[in-house]
């Protein structure tokens, strides 16, 4: 019986993928268009890794350079406040999730679990009205996998009464170091890992 549903945020409660690719192209719109098409690449096939890391990845494997600690925050401040500006817009809401968080957010344990900036995504949640339905909402720069885990041991949770809805061969990764089921969404080439929801049945799935 499932009792705790970990939820990724990014192309599952909120459509913001194309907005953060604006966001990358932003922040790195000095270097070569080619460079950063490519960490583009690496951001769509790598959904719930942290901005962190992929702006270590634009500058160690990309540029083959050494970034400091101190300009990696540097240009994830500049994301985020292009984040916060654009992102709480509710037409960005995925309203399949959101109609079904809304109903059954007093049935199941909710937490989201991201490779979002954990500040950012409060404040977004606060701005959308979402914070009321989660028990926590957490977020990068901790890895998913860390987050689930916390978690798990904190609420003394049995893994074998969760489950993680994302839309990343990351989530998959997540869910399965910490022995729970895994349900993929919004991302067809996650339909071969564990079991996969479409939208228009995320409201009858599980009730």
């Amino acid at each position: 019986m499932i009792k705790t549903i970990f939820w990724d945020f990014d192309g599952v409660i909120l459509d913001s993928m194309p907005i953060r690719d604006f966001g990358f192209v932003k922040i790195f719109e000095e270097f070569d268009k080619e460079l950063v098409d490519k960490l583009l690449e690496y951001h769509t096939l790598n959904g719930g890794l942290s901005r962190y890391v992929k702006i270590r990845y634009f500058y160690n494997i990309l540029l083959k350079k050494d970034v400091s600690d101190e300009k990696v925050q540097e240009l994830a401040d500049k994301f985020s406040i292009i984040m916060k500006t654009e992102l709480t817009n509710k037409k960005y809401l995925i309203k399949e999730t959101v109609d079904f968080i809304e109903k059954n957010y007093q049935n199941y344990n909710f937490h989201i679990v991201s490779g979002s900036d954990k500040k950012e995504l409060n404040y977004l949640c606060k701005e959308l009205d979402l914070t009321k339905y989660f028990k926590t909402i957490e977020g990068s720069p901790t890895p998913k996998n860390d987050l689930v885990k916390k978690i798990l041991e904190k609420y003394k949770y049995d893994p074998k009464e969760c489950i993680l809805i994302g839309d990343s061969i990351n989530d998959y990764e997540a869910a399965n170091v910490n022995n729970m089921k895994f349900y993929g969404y919004n991302n067809e080439e996650l339909k071969d890992k564990d079991d996969y929801i479409e939208k228009q049945t995320i409201n009858i799935i599980f009730i």
